[in-house]
């Protein structure tokens, strides 16, 4: 794909790192020329010290054959005029960050996709590393559903049980599924059947309805959890 990444501060490099080694022909376009000359050092695409908010640069940026443009400015003002203007040059795919929550219907009015308040979920992810230390990875679904990893450790009330008996003997509630197993020596994640049996330090992908609360993880072993 051919990318422009808006901003080289701290979420625009990552975002870079990853978009670069996916193979991916990538353009960063940032304002300041200390982050623009770091940026130009550590990787090998286009890197335009500019402002994207100036039709010239998005021009100079190769924006008529862009396939994506992500925006992740510090400044919702500044992420809300280049999608406007990516909109203009009919962009298959917008994203931007957006950092005040009291700003997400207008991004929504002007059809970007994005990513709310980028800070907010690193904090909620090192929380959860302390108070769910069970949890490998997460993802929050709406307002309380989660899919999670979590390992299986060696005296969970699930091991040695089928999914269907852990569901008809209550250890799996209604509204959780186990949707994927990586197991040691095994190439592939298991696809989880009715027949498929647990085993200690099975790596579980888990979507609960009501998130990943402590009752939920005892299920897996893990009785650290320290809060509710």
């Amino acid at each position: 794909m051919y990318i422009i990444v808006v901003g080289a501060g701290d979420i625009g490099i990552p975002l870079i790192d990853i978009a670069t080694q996916s193979g991916n022909e990538v353009v960063v376009i940032e304002k300041d020329p200390e982050r623009a000359d770091r940026a130009a050092g550590e990787y090998d695409c286009l890197i335009l010290n500019d402002d994207a908010t100036a039709h010239e640069a998005l021009i100079d940026a190769g924006i008529g054959k862009a396939d994506a443009l992500i925006s992740t400015t510090d400044r919702d003002a500044t992420n809300i005029m280049v999608c406007l203007l990516a909109q203009e040059h009919n962009v298959p795919a917008i994203v931007s960050v957006v950092h005040d929550p009291d700003h997400m219907n207008v991004f929504r009015q002007i059809g970007v996709n994005t990513m709310e308040n980028p800070q907010e979920l690193i904090a909620e992810y090192l929380y959860r590393s302390v108070a769910r230390p069970a949890i490998v990875d997460y993802m929050r679904i709406g307002e309380e559903a989660e899919v999670f990893e979590i390992r299986v450790s060696e005296n969970a009330p699930i091991v040695g049980k089928t999914i269907l008996e852990a569901a008809n003997e209550g250890i799996i509630p209604d509204d959780v599924l186990i949707v994927a197993i990586e197991r040691e020596g095994q190439e592939s994640p298991l696809t989880p059947q009715g027949s498929t049996t647990i085993q200690t330090g099975d790596l579980l992908t888990v979507y609960s309805g009501f998130g990943a609360d402590p009752e939920l993880t005892n299920v897996f072993g893990h009785y650290e959890d320290r809060v509710k």
